[in-house]
């Protein structure tokens, strides 16, 4: 709840005039408790993680013949209606009774850290600069945890359930064990307890990193997706062939950049598994043209 009981004495206490964007934020909060502002996220993330998946569902379902010139692992790959709504159902019935309970539970904690509700709004330009430094972190640490999630006992126990799907689609992205969503929950959060934020980056903050792990898990190589335009970007094709090899998969750990893999040499098998498609390829347009 902001402590201003009008605009104006918002205004007064910044010592300027409200911009747009802060204003719409102090009409939406002044008489809202913090706690709820902070749980708007649980909803978010839920239409969030059931939205996008289904357009991509829809597609598949819709016009099969457009989805799979696009879809990575066309031979078998393929769910039905049914398919999907189990996906979904098997997700939702991981996480909700553990993720948001987390969430609700977890907002005396964010309080702690220093996430703040109030005015100004940060700037694009500070937005940008933590968000960035949060995808730094938070891609460098979750590789060493899903490496730590590779090893035989942490396998068997705890990722094999993530690996369920070898052809994964956007519902997979969140679907794993209760263990491994805590596991993972901890490099999201090391960047925001290094540098807090405010709660309107903090929940944008949650969003990419949903809509990067429903992308990586989408299926999907399209070539228009513009996250093809970022430097070491994975993707769809890069984490596809990490679910394609399963449990004996020591390759493409990364879950948004690639530059972890590269440095420690886990992604000489997609290297070389890409080279062999090329060489196909190559020799297929040989015998065409003959």
């Amino acid at each position: 709840m902001l402590p201003y009981a009008t605009a104006s004495d918002a205004e007064a206490a910044l010592r300027r005039a409200m911009t747009r964007a802060e204003a719409a934020w102090f009409r939406y909060t002044a008489a809202k408790a913090d706690c709820y502002l902070y749980y708007h996220t649980v909803a978010v993330l839920l239409a969030v993680y059931t939205l996008l998946p289904l357009m991509l569902a829809l597609l598949e379902l819709g016009a099969p013949a457009v989805a799979l010139r696009y879809k990575l692992q066309p031979r078998g790959a393929r769910l039905s209606p049914a398919g999907f709504l189990r996906c979904y159902t098997d997700t939702a019935r991981f996480l909700l009774p553990l993720a948001a309970p987390v969430q609700l539970l977890s907002y005396p904690a964010v309080k702690m850290l220093g996430i703040r509700m109030g005015l100004p709004l940060p700037s694009a330009g500070e937005m940008a600069a933590q968000l960035l430094m949060y995808l730094l972190v938070e891609d460098y640490l979750s590789y060493w945890a899903h490496r730590l999630m590779h090893t035989k006992w942490c396998y068997d126990n705890i990722h094999h359930v993530h690996h369920e799907y070898t052809a994964p689609n956007g519902f997979v992205a969140p679907y794993m064990h209760w263990t491994e969503v805590l596991i993972l929950t901890v490099p999201t959060v090391v960047g925001p307890v290094i540098a807090p934020c405010h709660m309107i980056t903090f929940g944008i903050w949650f969003v990419i990193v949903a809509i990067s792990a429903i992308e990586t898990h989408c299926g999907y190589n399209f070539p228009f997706n513009p996250t093809k335009l970022i430097p070491f970007w994975g993707g769809a094709e890069f984490h596809d062939y990490h679910h394609y090899l399963g449990g004996n998969c020591q390759s493409n750990f990364a879950t948004v950049f690639t530059y972890c893999d590269y440095l420690y040499g886990t992604n000489n098998a997609f290297r070389r598994h890409k080279a062999g498609q090329a060489k196909l390829k190559m020799v297929s347009e040989k015998n065409v043209e003959k």
